[in-house]
């Protein structure tokens, strides 16, 4: 009898830690979410993305790395040369997105932090007022296979925007 009463009492002890670490587990998984709130809203821009046109062809794509980072690549070619590239890491830390990119030759090829000002469910702007251009970037969600990056800000002491229409491949 005594023997019964221990293997019950055991098995109830058993199912209740195991009931209790599947709790904590949901819980993380809904605090994670929350967490990356912000990047998760940037998920439409995973695949690749490009656009033909007589100056060239310009491709970027973009991939998910983990919940808090995205990765991106972009290029420009023309013909059969690599005119522009750039790697890109758009990254949440705590309640914000960071938009980093490193272009070849330009910065000495440093990373440059632009701070997202605000976002939407399908636009995202990002600023840094000291760099020399562009010091504002955007990216605009059309549709679900198209979409706009734009570049803006002050160069050579006037206000410039160039515009990127991109269609997903």
């Amino acid at each position: 009898m005594k023997k019964t009463i221990l293997i019950v009492a055991a098995m109830a002890l058993t199912t209740a830690f195991i009931s209790c670490q599947k709790k904590e587990n949901t819980t993380t998984t809904e605090e994670s979410a929350k967490t990356f709130a912000q990047i998760e809203k940037a998920n439409w821009l995973v695949g690749e993305w490009g656009n033909t046109t007589k100056e060239g062809v310009l491709t970027e794509t973009w991939i998910k790395q983990n919940d808090s980072t995205m990765t991106g690549q972009s290029f420009f070619i023309i013909g059969k040369d690599t005119v522009n590239s750039e790697s890109i890491v758009l990254v949440q830390k705590e309640d914000h997105l960071l938009y980093v990119p490193t272009v070849k030759n330009q910065n000495d090829s440093k990373p440059v932090e632009f701070n997202m000002i605000s976002s939407t469910e399908s636009q995202f702007v990002f600023e840094n007022k000291q760099h020399d251009f562009p010091q504002k970037i955007t990216y605009t969600k059309i549709t679900a296979d198209s979409l706009v990056a734009e570049i803006s800000g002050i160069m050579d002491g006037k206000e410039s925007k160039e515009s990127y229409p991109m269609k997903k491949k």
